[in-house]
């Protein structure tokens, strides 16, 4: 796979969510200049930094320093003014209020619905990014009767081959890289 020439400066730590899922997070969350995001499993920050290429402010949360640094220089070499990254566990609550969305990667994310959903505004979105079929199990269990409109998802990426003897798949792809799960909070 080629990767878009805008991440190849970024530096890799901790595993990070790829192009393909982060068009389709941005795209079915409805990210866009107006939004203000909640990002938590910051990891290498890949995710924050293409949602605050779209949005109006993007805070991201993460646990462990290590990967803050990464992050934090990601964010840097992109020179990014309305991406901020704090160290907190978004599973013991979210200062931010009236939020469009909040994206969850991590591998307990269903711990943290209940921050989510008391950050977010009425119709806001939750996004959890999960590489097993049991935790999207979990999350969507945990979403309870305070979301509606819950849709997973999984995106495969395949190259084609273009040739002149003619037009195929290639044997080369991103296949699985995660689950992702949609859900709108209800309107209170």
């Amino acid at each position: 796979m080629i990767m878009p020439r805008h991440y190849k400066r970024l530096k890799r730590g901790p595993q990070v969510i790829l192009p393909k899922d982060i068009g389709i997070i941005i795209a079915y969350a409805g990210v866009n200049r107006d939004s203000v995001c909640v990002d938590a499993g910051a990891g290498s920050g890949w995710l924050a930094i293409s949602l605050a290429r779209v949005a109006k402010e993007v805070t991201s949360y993460e646990v462990r320093d290590d990967f803050l640094r990464i992050a934090q220089r990601n964010k840097e070499a992109e020179g990014l003014n309305n991406l901020s990254f704090k160290k907190g566990d978004v599973r013991k609550g979210i200062s931010e209020r009236d939020v469009d969305v909040v994206t969850l990667d991590m591998p307990d994310s269903d711990e943290a619905v209940g921050s989510a959903c008391d950050a977010l505004r009425p119709g806001g979105y939750i996004v959890g990014y999960m590489p097993h079929t049991e935790q999207v199990k979990k999350f969507v269990d945990a979403l309870g009767g305070r979301f509606t409109d819950v849709l997973v998802v999984e995106a495969i990426l395949r190259d084609m081959l273009v040739r002149e003897q003619g037009v195929r798949p290639s044997t080369k792809g991103v296949w699985h890289t995660g689950y992702i799960v949609f859900a709108r909070k209800s309107d209170e």
